[in-house]
């Protein structure tokens, strides 16, 4: 016997397709309704069950009558609802980059068509991520968020697989060289900030972190005996979370310039290993745009326009690379990165290196330019 029924709702135009327990009254996101002429519902119920026998005949063991169930505006209800449940377990910075992604460019997009969530396929992906009103970097980032609501939607069975989506060289996404300025003009920068707060600085310079860690760092973190500092916290959005932005613990060495600084510290009660005395915050810990200005005053006053990030993360791994001859692997142990391809841009910046090489080489001596291209970008 042949699975499956069309029947007309009693005394209205308005046709369905009865298999098992579920009643489903669109086909293709278009309710089964004598609306446009008559016979046109039961004429869409009716190649709404003929697909669905054929489906479950080329599919038995397979078939999921969820694929049929949803209503064409399925998208919607279901990105707000995935990312409200997410909302517990990611971090503030994270929440906000996927609201903005699914309230500003998912929504509005599904918002005029009539697309249910089994039937997002790679055609749909690559119209989507044609129409996205941004970058490459920004599309990639929206897609990202669309992708994990997916990869949620399957694992709940609400869709039968993931789709494909489009191959990243789609996106067109343009490399960036990196922007670093030389030891020697980072250092002028550093000892232009205020006495105070010059220790917080240092710590970053050496140890190749982020300044949400050094700001969530605390005096338990670091370990005397051992001489070494475990990073395991971060700020998100303003908020001090309880993980790195990777969520991963990282254990690094107490670089042996910094020591300097260490008996300066501390001259108080609060739990963060760095402070300050005008810091309203609980604990007087730093904010990140305290930090921020504090840089860019002292940058200004070099003649410096480099930002405090490039500044100083991305200085001190290009100057580990470029003035003292540490190599990719190397660099990757110290910032903990699981992909080499994370610090591979480091090494694209290495003109100073190149120079050194050639003039091994080839027996020559060659005079370094005040600024590399990749500083003199920044400028």
């Amino acid at each position: 016997m042949s699975k499956g029924r069309v029947h007309q709702v009693p005394k209205r135009d308005l046709w369905y397709v009865q298999w098992g327990n579920a009643k489903i009254y669109r086909y293709k996101g278009e309710v089964c309704k004598d609306d446009k002429k008559p016979g046109y519902g039961s004429a869409l119920a009716h190649k709404l069950l003929f697909a669905m026998r054929a489906d479950y005949e080329d599919n038995r063991e397979g078939f999921r009558v969820e694929k049929y169930t949803h209503g064409k505006t399925d998208v919607i209800p279901y990105l707000r609802t995935w990312l409200k449940s997410q909302k517990p377990d990611l971090s503030p910075a994270t929440y906000h980059d996927y609201l903005n992604s699914v309230e500003k460019h998912l929504i509005p997009w599904f918002m005029g068509r009539a697309i249910s969530l089994n039937e997002i396929q790679y055609d749909t992906l690559c119209a989507l991520m044609n129409d996205i009103k941004r970058d490459g970097k920004g599309k990639l980032n929206v897609m990202y968020a669309l992708h994990a609501c997916l990869k949620y939607a399957w694992k709940s069975s609400r869709i039968l697989s993931m789709p494909p989506f489009p191959e990243k060289k789609k996106y067109n996404i343009q490399e960036k060289a990196v922007v670093w300025i030389s030891e020697e003009r980072q250092r002028a920068i550093i000892d232009a900030i205020p006495v105070e707060h010059q220790p917080i600085f240092w710590w970053l310079k050496y140890h190749l972190r982020r300044p949400s860690e050094a700001i969530a760092l605390h005096k338990e973190d670091y370990d005397a005996e051992q001489d070494c500092f475990t990073i395991r916290r971060g700020v998100s959005r303003k908020i001090l979370v309880s993980h790195t932005k990777t969520h991963k613990v990282h254990i690094i060495p107490c670089h042996p310039e910094f020591k300097v600084w260490i008996t300066r510290l501390h001259q108080h009660f609060g739990p963060y290993y760095f402070t300050h005395s005008a810091s309203r915050l609980a604990g007087k810990r730093y904010q990140s745009d305290y930090l921020v200005d504090a840089w860019n005053r002292a940058a200004r006053s070099c003649g410096e326009t480099i930002r405090m990030y490039a500044g100083l993360k991305h200085s001190s791994c290009s100057q580990f690379i470029n003035e003292l001859g540490g190599t990719i692997d190397e660099l990757q142990m110290l910032t903990g990165h699981t992909r080499r391809d994370s610090v591979l841009h480091y090494a694209q910046a290495e003109l100073a290196s190149k120079r050194r090489i050639m003039g091994r080489v080839y027996g020559y001596k060659t005079a370094t330019p005040k600024k590399e291209p990749s500083e003199a970008a920044e400028s």
